[in-house]
């Protein structure tokens, strides 16, 4: 009767898996340490998944969930580059006090006439605003007339209220002052005539550096004001 034969391929399978086995055991800690490195055993990895894309073939890519660029800041006009640009606030700024207005003191004359029907020239001084045309600006302020307290103490002017200044320039010690048309006119007659060029050359006169005025009517020499009134050469305050 013949022996069975022994199961050689179970006995070699069963070696080679013990053998396995052994290896994988020994190993341990090393193949974990491989896996966790790969994030093969990190349950919060995301899983690969396969997108599937709804473009149309040969559309442009389109990125989403992106914020929306916004115009850069700019530094201010002049600025050099790199300077931080800051705002302020105008209400709480401090306000500089205001510049004082140049002023001069200036002597006028205008006209009063007394109980007796006399025509009195009467001086007059005003501060008033200066630049660097003190003469004009001084005989500017006397075609204005007297002021509302000066005409209830009976000053009037009788320089014609239509004449307008059109120029003034001082040559040597003589002022030449040119007027329009209209300073030729005068309603109250010679004494009127009289009246307005006392006015005008006292005043004009006041300044240290002028002694006679030349009267120009429209930039040329008229020889007479009125009928009688000779005004063809500069004029000084004993002319009247």
């Amino acid at each position: 009767m013949q022996k069975p034969k022994k199961p050689v391929g179970l006995i070699f399978w069963t070696l080679f898996f013990i053998v396995i086995l052994s290896l994988f055991f020994v190993n341990a800690p090393r193949i974990r340490s491989t896996l966790e490195n790969t994030g093969l055993l990190d349950p919060s990895s995301p899983k690969n998944e396969t997108v599937t894309s709804s473009r149309t073939p040969g559309a442009v890519p389109v990125e989403t969930d992106t914020v929306a660029d916004e115009p850069p800041l700019l530094p201010a006009e002049d600025s050099p580059p790199g300077t931080a640009v800051t705002e302020t606030n105008p209400a709480a700024e401090t306000q500089q006090p205001p510049v004082a207005e140049k002023t001069q003191n200036r002597t006028f004359y205008f006209i009063q006439v007394d109980g007796e029907g006399a025509i009195l020239r009467i001086p007059v001084t005003r501060t008033i605003a200066a630049s660097n045309s003190p003469l004009t600006d001084t005989l500017k302020v006397l075609l204005q007339g007297p002021t509302a307290e000066e005409k209830r103490r009976g000053l009037i002017t009788l320089i014609p209220p239509e004449a307008a200044l059109l120029s003034v320039q001082v040559r040597g010690s003589t002022a030449y002052i040119n007027f329009s048309e209209e300073f030729q006119f005068n309603s109250y007659g010679v004494e009127g005539y009289v009246g307005q060029l006392r006015q005008l050359i006292w005043t004009a006169t006041e300044f240290p550096n002028i002694a006679d005025v030349q009267i120009l009517i429209e930039g040329r020499i008229v020889e007479y004001l009125g009928e009688r009134i000779k005004i063809g050469s500069p004029l000084t305050r004993n002319s009247f």
